[in-house]
C-alpha cells in the first residue's frame, strides 16, 4: 500500500493531538511534521513536500486560506474547522473534504477512505508530478483550486497578474517574473512584456509582416508575440 505523507497544521496543541492519535490507526498515513501557524508550515511544506495536510481554516494573523495563497504547489488538502460557514468554503474551494471540531471518529474514517481513493486515483494516472502540479487563488469572496494544466493565459495588470482557465478568470498579486519563475519552460512561454500562454492551447501560429509572430489559442484570443519573444519561441521550436 502507498504510503502518504502527511503534514498536520493547527494552531491548538490539542487538536493537533487529536489528529496524531487518530492517524495511528492507518498504518498507509505518515506524519512527517506539524505547524502550529502559516509561516511554519509553508517552511515544511516547501521542505518536505507532503501529499496531504490537515489545515485548520481560522488561525492567528494568517489563515489557512492565506497559507494556501502563498504556496507555489498544493498538496491535497484536508480542512479542519470549528466553524459552520468554513465548511461551505471549503467545498467551494474543492477541497477533498473537511472534518469539524471535535472530530468523530466515523466521519474521521469516511474521510481518510476518500483521500486513499482520491490520491490512489491520482497516483495510477500518467501524468507528470508537473501535469498535476495545482495552485490555490483567492479573489475577492471566490477562491480557487486550480491544476496549473487547466491555466492557458497570465495577464500582468501592474502589481496584479490575471489568469485565464477553463471559462474562469481571477485576479492574484504575484507578478509575471514570479510567475515565469515558478512555471514549467516547457509548458509556459512569455510571449511579450505583460502576458505568458501555455503552450498547449495554442491552435495556430502565423508570421506577421514585421517578422514577428501572432497567436490563436484554442480559446480564440489572438495574441502578438514580440520581435525578441518570436526569435526565441521559432529558435525553441525548429519554426
Amino acid at each position: 500500500m502507498k504510503k502518504i505523507k502527511v503534514i498536520i497544521i493547527d494552531d491548538e496543541r490539542l487538536s493537533r493531538e487529536e489528529i496524531k492519535q487518530a492517524l495511528k490507526s492507518y498504518e498507509d498515513f505518515i506524519l512527517i511534521g506539524e505547524a502550529e501557524n502559516a509561516d511554519d508550515a509553508k517552511d515544511l511544506i516547501e521542505t518536505k513536500m507532503p501529499d496531504l495536510i490537515f489545515l485548520d481554516i481560522e488561525m492567528p494573523e494568517k489563515s489557512g486560506f492565506d497559507l494556501l495563497e502563498s504556496l507555489n504547489h498544493v498538496p491535497a488538502v484536508l480542512f479542519i474547522t470549528a466553524y459552520n460557514q468554513y465548511a461551505v468554503q471549503a467545498f467551494e474551494v474543492n477541497a477533498l473534504d473537511y472534518l469539524m471540531k471535535p472530530i468523530r471518529e466515523e466521519r474521521f474514517s469516511k474521510a481518510i477512505e476518500k483521500i486513499r481513493n482520491t490520491l490512489s486515483a491520482k497516483s495510477s494516472l500518467n501524468d507528470s508530478a508537473e501535469q498535476n502540479r495545482r495552485i490555490f487563488i483567492k479573489d475577492g469572496e471566490k477562491r480557487f483550486f486550480i491544476p496549473l494544466d487547466e491555466i492557458y493565459l497570465i495577464e500582468s495588470l501592474e502589481n496584479y497578474t490575471r489568469l485565464f482557465f477553463q471559462d474562469k478568470k481571477a485576479m492574484q498579486r504575484r507578478s509575471l517574473r514570479q510567475w515565469e519563475e515558478m512555471l514549467d519552460e516547457n509548458v509556459f512561454f512569455r510571449i511579450n512584456r505583460t502576458e505568458i500562454v501555455n503552450i498547449k492551447y495554442i491552435h495556430d501560429l502565423n508570421k506577421t509582416i514585421d517578422g514577428g509572430l501572432e497567436i490563436k489559442l484554442k480559446t480564440g484570443e489572438l495574441l502578438k508575440v514580440s520581435k525578441r519573444q518570436s526569435v526565441k519561441f521559432k529558435n525553441s521550436n525548429g519554426i
